[in-house]
């Protein structure tokens, strides 16, 4: 069977995601960030974070690429797309969400939330809340058009990158000058397989 490790209060939320995108049954191990450096998960990731998937003997770790195994091996189209066109747009986005997007939303978070108070750079967040106008943008300009990412279809692109973007939510970062990224934020957090993850420990 399939186990997931790690807590839906972390990058793992992604990977539990697309577990429940798929309809797969799994076990659910809900290690926190804090023991993620035990001596006995080291032995699954030794970088020491979550999630890992473990899927009979193989592991893997890193949300983005558990979630792109996911969809390969266990999807379907339009989820996992058919042509190599699409699925290439997949990864890109993917890397894109990532690279992109990720690192400013943390640096908000960090700053605003995270961190104790005396610890805390408000400069820092209001430059990384400056740096996602670009990025968001891109994301507005390619949503323009279509319901999702890759056309009229929800795909694994759609739940990697709104995801990561689920921080912008946590992080109430204002959107309005993209509204069209932000309906299609909202309509992908809306998803019941989404709920369902918010709902697990």
């Amino acid at each position: 069977m399939l186990k997931l490790y790690g807590t839906s209060k972390s990058r793992s939320a992604r990977s539990l995601w697309a577990l429940e995108e798929l309809g797969l049954k799994y076990e659910h191990i809900p290690v926190e960030v804090a023991k993620a450096k035990s001596p006995e998960h080291l032995k699954l990731n030794p970088n020491g974070h979550i999630p890992v998937l473990e899927d009979d003997s193989n592991i893997f770790w890193e949300s983005m690429a558990i979630n792109l195994y996911l969809a390969a091996k266990y999807g379907k189209a339009p989820f996992w797309p058919e042509s190599h066109e699409d699925r290439g747009h997949t990864v890109q986005w993917s890397f894109w969400g990532m690279t992109e997007t990720e690192p400013h939303l943390l640096t908000i978070l960090r700053n605003r939330m995270l961190l104790p108070p005396e610890q805390r750079n408000e400069q820092a967040a209001v430059a990384a809340v400056a740096a996602m106008q670009g990025p968001l943008k891109v994301l507005d300009g390619a949503l323009k058009g279509r319901d999702h990412l890759l056309g009229k279809d929800f795909t694994i692109a759609d739940l990697n990158v709104s995801s990561v973007l689920s921080f912008a939510m946590l992080a109430k970062l204002d959107m309005t000058a993209t509204p069209v990224a932000q309906a299609w934020l909202g309509k992908c957090l809306g998803r019941e397989a989404f709920k369902k993850v918010r709902s697990l420990p």
